[in-house]
């Protein structure tokens, strides 16, 4: 049977989602994982629908895993997926949470039935930098930026298009992607004087493809390029050195969109025809 995990985490401590070879290195799926294996004593795998990089955080993270229907019929739990939640609550950090668990329905895949991902990112341009309390999810820029020309350059980056200059290469990866929401606002409050907050969406991002669009707007937002860069990236044929790639602290994966139940197995089936 096929469990549906909704999840958040702090990604600071860890070296990203995806599990490592050396065990040494703290991911957030092995934690999982191995809290997972060790109540339904089977070999748990989970597959997630976006893995996020080093310090990178998650409030709205989903992924599945594949268990035998046996392994929840244990007196603690009864069947009932809801109640492994607790008992992994008492296995887990204190810097991940396993907010809900259901019986994912027939054709879910938390990867490719994804129809778009959701990512904030805060950031403060104040001299003192991040309010401590939000030191984690916030990060810092060293220059004051002009939000109307950092807007200006998100709207233009929005639509279908190769955003090959904003990914790291994988072989074999297509780099075409559909950016369908790309915003900035001012959230400054009193105790949080020049914070920004970008909110971008789009169907799949490539690897390191979020934080070097907030990477190339806070460039021409502090008016060291202008707004030729972007049309100049958007025609490139190979990863651009002019993007500064944002700091992984700011990011937060916000949520996952899926499609109603009877158009799941379609849109698993195009995802895998588009990218493998």
């Amino acid at each position: 049977m096929r469990l549906r995990l909704d999840l958040a985490y702090d990604g600071t401590d860890f070296h990203g989602w995806a599990a490592q070879k050396d065990p040494q290195l703290r991911t957030v799926q092995g934690v999982i994982e191995v809290a997972l294996s060790l109540i339904l004593r089977t070999n748990a795998q989970l597959t997630v629908a976006g893995r996020t990089d080093a310090g990178v955080h998650a409030s709205g993270q989903t992924a599945h895993v594949d268990i035998p229907a046996a392994s929840l019929e244990q007196r603690s739990i009864d069947g009932d997926p809801r109640r492994l939640v607790r008992r992994l609550g008492r296995f887990l950090p204190e810097d991940i949470a396993i907010r809900d668990i259901t019986v994912a329905p027939e054709g879910f895949d938390a990867r490719f039935a994804a129809l778009r991902r959701h990512y904030t990112y805060r950031v403060t341009t104040h001299p003192s930098g991040a309010l401590p309390t939000r030191a984690r999810d916030t990060a810092t820029w060293s220059r004051r930026i002009d939000l109307e020309a950092v807007q200006e350059a998100a709207h233009m980056l929005v639509g279908l298009n190769d955003f090959v200059a904003f990914c790291k290469p994988r072989e074999h990866a297509t780099t075409i992607r559909d950016l369908q929401v790309f915003t900035w606002e001012d959230i400054s409050t009193p105790e949080e004087p020049e914070l920004y907050m970008a909110r971008v969406s789009a169907d799949a991002f490539c690897w390191s493809m979020v934080r070097s669009l907030v990477g190339v707007c806070l460039r021409i937002g502090q008016g060291s390029a202008d707004l030729g860069l972007i049309t100049r990236l958007l025609e490139a044929e190979k990863r651009s050195s002019e993007i500064p790639v944002a700091p992984a602290k700011g990011l937060t994966l916000s949520g996952v969109d899926y499609p109603a139940v009877e158009d799941l197995a379609t849109r698993v089936a195009t995802t895998k025809a588009r990218r493998g």
